[in-house]
């Protein structure tokens, strides 16, 4: 094999390596994105959920304060409604508080989290929701003692 021959053979091999990678980087940045994307979106889950049933405790905790000085515990549903507000609104956090069949209170929030490698391909946040309950007792016992 002459000199110009093995020139010739190894200059077929020429950029090889630039088109493996050229296809490669890509999917790897894909792959990286959704490990750390998804991770932060677990993360804004937990967070929705925690904030949730917080606000919902905070919620349960309303005592109507007339009735408990007459000796009747049960919590006021307006008033319910209102502290599970207040917590999500001193979160900065969206979300809905309603009263479900008159004794469970339900908190649902919202809470988007910007994304980080996934704003290459055009997603720039991810919206995730959480939901909380609580149940508004009420005193069985009217009031009276153990």
């Amino acid at each position: 094999m002459s000199t110009y021959q093995r020139l010739r053979c190894a200059d077929a091999e020429r950029g090889a390596v630039s088109v493996f990678l050229a296809v490669l980087v890509p999917g790897l940045l894909l792959i990286i994105g959704l490990a750390v994307d998804g991770g932060a979106k677990v993360a804004a889950t937990q967070r929705a959920n925690a904030i949730a049933d917080e606000a919902a405790r905070a919620g349960g905790q309303a005592l109507d304060v007339s009735a408990a000085l007459a000796g009747h515990i049960h919590v006021d549903p307006a008033a319910a409604v209102a502290a599970a507000q207040d917590y999500l609104d001193r979160n900065d956090v969206a979300g809905s508080v309603t009263v479900v069949d008159g004794d469970t209170l339900q908190v649902t929030t919202t809470i988007s989290e910007p994304t980080t490698f996934l704003g290459l391909i055009g997603i720039s946040t991810l919206t995730v929701e959480g939901t909380g309950t609580a149940d508004l007792i009420t005193d069985q016992r009217g009031g009276e003692g153990p």
